[in-house]
């Protein structure tokens, strides 16, 4: 299996075994969920150390891991490969199941801002944050409707609307009739935006939750 490597100290085989059990890597051996969102931007599920590299035979000059920072054996992996291959690693805390602090959201313009592409952008499973990013990427540096940036969210990258996870999804609905009015995207995050309303507003249905959380395990 060309996922696996030997391991070259016990810490190594421990990595390895986080990564591919703990952390369900063996599930995204052949299923990668990479998606080009833009000129010189990526989105994935994550990579592995073969990943990496392919990556940065690709030309990826960044790699933006939305999972936060971490210190299980699959972001120790991912640094080492990263560093092997030239590759800039970025740790950025993005949330699936809750609607985005305004922090975070100019976190992200700053992000983007100072990011050096091409860049690929990548969660657990590459279905909801990397969903997340990609639209606020679309957004704010490419400037799209919030409606077509909000495709990003959608099934064929597995994203599950009805579950809790759906939470993304009301937050840019949130802002639709908004910018229908011609209201910048950050002039309603900092004067309208209420994320605790939106997470009143919001409820997921229960079987969505069981195939998220319980079927899919995902983060």
């Amino acid at each position: 299996m060309n996922f696996l490597a030997p391991p070259a100290s016990r810490r190594g085989l421990r990595d390895w075994t986080e990564l591919i059990f703990k952390d369900h890597g063996f599930l995204r051996v052949w299923w990668h969920n990479f998606h080009e969102i833009a000129p010189g931007m990526y989105r994935s599920n994550q990579p592995g150390p073969r990943r990496v590299r392919a990556a940065a035979a690709q030309g990826i000059r960044t790699i933006v891991n939305l999972r936060g920072p971490r210190g299980d054996g699959g972001w120790q992996l991912e640094a080492e490969a990263c560093a092997k291959a030239g590759i800039t690693l970025l740790d950025f805390t993005a949330r699936s199941r809750a609607a985005p602090d305004k922090a975070m959201l100019h976190a992200a313009r700053i992000l983007f801002t100072e990011i050096h592409t091409p860049a690929l952008m990548h969660c657990k499973s590459g279905a909801d944050r990397a969903g997340l990013m990609s639209a606020l990427y679309l957004l704010i540096v490419e400037q799209r409707p919030a409606r077509e940036a909000a495709e990003q969210l959608a099934w064929k990258y597995g994203h599950v609307r009805q579950a809790k996870t759906g939470l993304l999804d009301a937050f840019f609905a949130a802002y639709f009739p908004y910018e229908d009015q011609g209201m910048a995207f950050f002039d309603w995050v900092d004067n309208i935006y209420d994320p605790k309303q939106v997470t009143r507003d919001f409820q997921a249905k229960g079987w969505a939750v069981r195939l998220t959380d319980s079927i899919l395990r995902r983060e």
